[in-house]
């Protein structure tokens, strides 16, 4: 009973203290909505896939992540706005929100030109990656779809910087999930010719995800375009292109872009080379993915609640108590993962039986349990999953980038691709081997950044004196990291 009310007693204090878990809880919730609804999207996505053929399950994965592998580079770019909004609309000069936000729209068509300039080489490329002649003519045609709708997908990643940028993330966090429910509206309707509609299959897969990037888009701009933002912030009077400060965009989100881009891109070797090894095994490891969407993406919201409070707390000369924050934020990260990794162990069942449920072709029964078997490893890294999302944002917000990217990129190589393909290539050690190394590779990574955080090296760093830009008072609407797996 003494323990127990000493463990109260310690919540309780870190609740309402500054930097506890109410504060984490009030920032990242809009986030936490907004991440937790796109996992909702790309759960019941994948699980229609599922339902309509193996090979679309199959091609589903590979073909999104390849695509946005691509796009992470452009959307950690165009995403960066919102710290040049924060700041200035921190410092007064509203009038400057409008062309710099602008700019990153430039980036958008950019990143749409790009894609259309890829979508004739698709062919090519899903040649070389070597999979079922099945699942590479899915692969295809998902990869091409989505493609198409690259400028709109990157556009609304900037324009959400706007009200990030501002501190209106419920905009945000309503935006999103009007996007996701006509995600699945048109899933359902376009995938299995529900209603009347045409049966489209992975094509129907990927035109739901293009039009609901094509509806935030428009749902951002009629939000945004208006004569009384226009007449605070100039954002109609001030489309024109300004190289000073597209440059300056440049010159701070190209690393944010970077580091963005090797973070998915790692696990894109990884699915690329699972996929060398069946279709039933990649759509197994494409449902295992899936469903561990549902435990970390909601922790990414605490993940930038707690990059923020510490890059505000470092600029007001409190070390100590954005290393509070950062503490009560993997608290409440360690008992959310901790609780869903037993679940995963325990009950795998009960998250793999709506993938089942409507589907009865012959290879489900084996993708089945073998995705049984993967989702036990997924609960082995779940707390190391964590340390990584809580620290790795907490050394972000500090300014302590060089060293995430640089982890990052080492890690993936040593780790992550290199032993996968040894195993999967050269040994033939099967998926299993390949997911060890999976695991292995979100562990060294969580200990890795505790382990500099814990070096305190990162209390030294300030931002907003080496970079003349200030971390924003509020939330960016994308988090870094693995988000269209």
């Amino acid at each position: 009973m003494k323990i127990l009310n000493s463990l109260t007693t310690g919540i309780k204090k870190r609740w309402f203290a500054e930097g506890g878990y109410r504060e984490v809880l009030v920032i990242a919730l809009p986030l936490i909505v907004s991440t937790g609804s796109w996992s909702l999207q790309h759960f019941i996505d994948r699980m229609f896939l599922t339902w309509y053929s193996p090979e679309t399950i199959a091609a589903a994965m590979p073909a999104g992540i390849l695509n946005f592998t691509l796009m992470s580079l452009f959307i950690g770019l165009a995403g960066y706005v919102n710290v040049f909004i924060a700041q200035y609309y921190g410092s007064g000069k509203r009038d400057m929100v409008g062309p710099v936000l602008w700019q990153s729209i430039y980036v958008s068509f950019i990143a749409g030109i790009f894609f259309l300039a890829v979508i004739p080489f698709t062919e090519r490329i899903f040649l070389l990656v070597g999979h079922e002649r099945a699942v590479m003519k899915n692969e295809i045609v998902f990869f091409r779809i989505l493609s198409m709708a690259a400028f709109p997908a990157v556009a609304s990643s900037a324009m959400s910087g706007f009200f990030s940028g501002l501190g209106r993330t419920s905009v945000i966090m309503w935006v999103n999930l009007l996007s996701t429910m006509v995600n699945i509206v048109l899933d359902y309707l376009l995938i299995f010719g529900n209603a009347g509609f045409p049966e489209m299959g992975m094509a129907g897969a990927g035109t739901a995800t293009a039009m609901s990037a094509v509806f935030s888009f428009i749902a951002y701009s009629l939000l945004i375009f208006n004569a009384e933002n226009n007449r605070e912030y100039r954002v109609l009077s001030g489309w024109r292109p300004r190289t000073d400060l597209f440059f300056r965009l440049v010159k701070y989100g190209l690393p944010s872009g970077i580091h963005f881009f090797i973070d998915v891109a790692g696990f894109t070797f990884f699915i690329i080379f699972i996929g060398r090894l069946g279709m039933e095994y990649l759509a197994a490891s494409n449902i295992a993915f899936n469903i561990n969407t549902l435990s970390f993406m909601p922790m990414i919201g605490v993940g930038i609640a707690v990059s923020v409070l510490v890059g505000q707390n470092i600029g007001r000369n409190r070390p100590d108590l954005s290393e509070y924050c950062a503490y009560s934020g993997f608290q409440l990260a360690f008992l959310y993962l901790s609780f869903i990794g037993i679940l995963y162990g325990a009950i795998p069942g009960v998250f793999l039986a709506p993938f089942s449920s409507n589907a009865s072709y012959n290879d489900l029964g084996k993708i089945i349990e073998t995705a049984r078997v993967l989702l036990r490893f997924v609960a082995a890294y779940c707390v190391f999953d964590a340390m990584n999302i809580i620290f790795s944002s907490a050394l972000k917000g500090a300014g302590d980038t060089s060293f995430v990217m640089k982890m990052i990129s080492s890690i993936s190589a040593l780790v992550l691709i290199i032993p996968t393909f040894l195993v999967i290539f050269v040994f033939n050690l099967g998926i299993y081997a390949g997911w060890s190394f999976a695991t292995a590779y979100v562990m060294v990574l969580g200990i890795s950044f505790l382990i500099r955080f814990r070096s305190g090296r990162w209390k030294s760093m300030k931002v907003i004196e080496e970079s003349n830009v200030c971390l924003p008072p509020c939330i960016p609407e994308a988090p870094a990291g693995r988000l269209d797996i």
